[in-house]
């Protein structure tokens, strides 16, 4: 597997759990808006060209996801 994932992927995964999030607050404002970006970024993840170049896409997305929780966790701290 690669040892780092770009950053702007990273990124792009914390703008989603970001827009997840505000989605799923009670009562969230401009629902329309933040199901579009949801679509929008998930394109991105998904259709990302790193995936091409990962030897193992499942364990890629972990990676990734692992990326940011870390990130998240660094931030907090």
């Amino acid at each position: 597997m690669d040892a780092t994932v770009p950053d702007d992927l990273v990124q792009t995964q914390h703008a989603w759990n970001a827009t997840y999030a505000a989605l799923a607050a009670p009562r969230p404002r401009d629902t329309t808006a933040l199901r579009g970006r949801l679509l929008l970024l998930s394109g991105r993840l998904w259709w990302h060209p790193y995936w091409e170049t990962a030897s193992s896409v499942p364990a890629a997305r972990s990676e990734l996801r692992q990326a940011v929780r870390a990130q998240r966790a660094g931030r907090a701290a």
